[in-house]
């Protein structure tokens, strides 16, 4: 704990709209900005009538829209080629329990969608809020969290969770297993970016890497050798394009939490999740780089008591009966 030189920011983000998105590790990282004054950006806020306790069970508040948990680099290339329409994957619905759902968020919203007209609409708000990310934000915050991923074979369209785990089924004649590499990973981040630049060239992008483990995998690896392989390559990726491009920087929430020094005490007794002092740790490791914002107005406390965060990779067990 007397360790705390773990992080030098590469550029001033205190004043600045940051947005967010990732695996659920990432949920932390936004809702902290929000509590401490930074200039947090949600697009795609509640509706009024909708109680605070409902929020997360509808996706809302999560992230800067309501995209729920990215885990890969090909699902976050793939959602801003969606929002501007330089991609219509093939599948765009899901059935499930009579109604459908979204592929790429199928377990935003508690329920499935009655029609496929209502699911439509919502995709195309939704999308709209997307859009409007990045071109209001500075700061653009991602979490890796995965290599591995279910694709579809005709399109290469990548889903957050496998086909038939929360909506769908799976046919090996139409889907098929991936753990991307380093050299694709790292191919679609700079596309992404690239494209974000098109629109907006100020923007400056922030990576992390997740420190939750796998729960399952769909290699032939047991589950911890897959997870160290998955973790390396991402954290290699981040850290590559962190000293190639002045507008990327890394922040070691991974190294924090897992480093072997700390024993793992930030995890909770499951040895997987993030105990809440852990993420408090990690975060005020961030705020020493990049202090809150002196005047502004801090997030009441008992907000907070309501946010529960909200986690597909629970679902990922599933991926083993797949392979």
């Amino acid at each position: 704990m007397e360790i705390t030189d773990w992080y030098i920011g590469k550029y001033k983000i205190t004043n600045k709209v940051i947005a967010t998105a990732g695996s659920c590790f990432a949920q932390h990282i936004g809702r902290h900005l929000y509590k401490n004054g930074f200039r947090y950006l949600d697009t795609e806020p509640p509706p009024s009538f909708m109680k605070r306790e409902r929020h997360n069970d509808f996706g809302y508040g999560i992230y800067s829209a309501r995209y729920g948990n990215i885990y890969t680099a090909k699902q976050l290339l793939q959602l801003f080629d969606r929002a501007h329409g330089e991609y219509v994957p093939e599948e765009l619905y899901w059935e499930k329990d009579g109604g459908y759902v979204d592929p790429f968020r199928p377990t935003i919203e508690p329920k499935p969608f009655v029609d496929k007209d209502e699911l439509d609409a919502q995709r195309n708000y939704h999308l709209s809020f997307v859009r409007e990310i990045f071109t209001k934000a500075h700061i653009f915050v991602f979490t890796l969290g995965l290599t591995e991923g279910w694709v579809n074979k005709n399109d290469g369209a990548v889903y957050p969770v496998a086909p038939g785990v929360s909506g769908g089924s799976y046919d090996p004649k139409k889907y098929f297993f991936k753990n991307f590499r380093f050299n694709e990973i790292q191919a679609d981040l700079i596309k992404f970016m690239e494209k974000v630049k098109t629109i907006n060239p100020a923007m400056r992008f922030l990576f992390t890497v997740s420190p939750v483990p796998l729960m399952a995998t769909a290699t032939n690896q047991n589950v911890i050798v897959a997870t160290s392989y998955s973790k390396s390559v991402l954290r290699a990726v981040a850290g590559t394009l962190a000293e190639r491009y002045k507008f990327v920087d890394y922040f070691p929430s991974y190294e924090i939490i897992t480093t072997h020094v700390n024993q793992g005490m930030f995890y909770n007794p499951d040895k997987r999740t993030i105990a809440d002092y852990g993420v408090e740790h990690v975060m005020s490791q961030f705020f020493k780089a990049h202090p809150p914002p002196r005047r502004a107005k801090k997030r009441p406390v008992e907000e907070d008591d309501a946010f529960d965060v909200q986690c597909d990779e629970e679902l990922l067990e599933a991926f083993g009966e797949k392979a």
